[in-house]
């Protein structure tokens, strides 16, 4: 059963746990931590060549809402878990980052592998969180 509290639960957690493979990539290369969510500025209207760190944040927050209740709506139909949100994380990597991102030079210059991974682990997150196992009975 669908439930708005466990969608917007699944959002927050993903939306902040999901930049771990990015993240490590960039601390392990001697990277920009926060190169990806600068990068992801320029998708707010008229940032186009201007990253920044806010406005980052703020696209970010909005772009994992829209494909947060994109696979809440999926989910309702067919229980994805973990394993059919990481499947849902590639197709969402495929049109984040090869069709809205190569508009966006600071989105396409990011290392490939690292968002890929990120967008998976998104994917699989908000799957299993969205998944009525585990999910604790309501009392009467």
């Amino acid at each position: 059963m669908f439930s708005p509290r466990r969608a917007a639960r699944a959002w927050a957690v993903a939306a902040v746990a999901s930049g771990l493979p990015s993240t490590l990539h960039a601390l392990a290369t001697g990277g920009d931590v926060l190169r990806a969510t600068r990068a992801a500025g320029t998708l707010v209207p008229g940032r186009r060549d201007r990253p920044g760190l806010v406005a980052g944040v703020a696209a970010h927050l909005v772009v994992s809402a829209a494909w947060t209740a994109a696979l809440a709506a999926v989910d309702r139909r067919h229980h994805l878990g973990a394993l059919g949100g990481g499947a849902a994380g590639l197709v969402i990597a495929a049109f984040d980052l090869e069709v809205a991102g190569r508009r966006h030079p600071a989105i396409r210059s990011l290392p490939r592998l690292p968002q890929w991974l990120d967008h998976v682990a998104f994917g699989a997150l908000v799957g299993a969180l969205l998944s009525d196992r585990g999910a604790r009975p309501r009392r009467s």
